[in-house]
């Protein structure tokens, strides 16, 4: 099958990964104890959340190539800063290593 141009950032692949592992860690963090509300559980949420958002965004100012890459670094950014704390909800034992693994490789 033969395909168009990409219209839309959902479109991407890497947005589309992003996105998915995005929302796994949201059912993830629905188990984080109560006292993590607002510091972990919220972290976590807003970390890899961030990725996409930064994605769009660098998909609507590809034009600018500064803009563009920096907008990229920045969701790689985003993305390291999830890793680390699904590296943190791992060693407190609210994910199981298997389920903190599967997401850094995600992101």
């Amino acid at each position: 099958m033969i395909r168009g141009p990409i219209q839309s950032h959902r479109e991407l692949e890497v947005y589309k990964l992003a996105f998915d592992a995005s929302m796994r860690i949201f059912e993830l963090s629905k188990r984080f104890p109560i006292e993590e509300r607002y510091s972990l559980t919220d972290q976590i949420r807003r970390s890899s959340r961030s990725v996409c958002a930064n994605l769009s965004e660098a998909w609507r100012k590809w034009r600018y190539e500064g803009a563009f890459v920096l907008k990229l670094n920045d969701s790689e950014a985003e993305a390291a800063e999830t890793q680390t704390w699904l590296e943190f909800a791992g060693r407190c034992k609210y994910l199981e290593a298997s389920q903190a693994r599967m997401n850094m490789i995600a992101l």
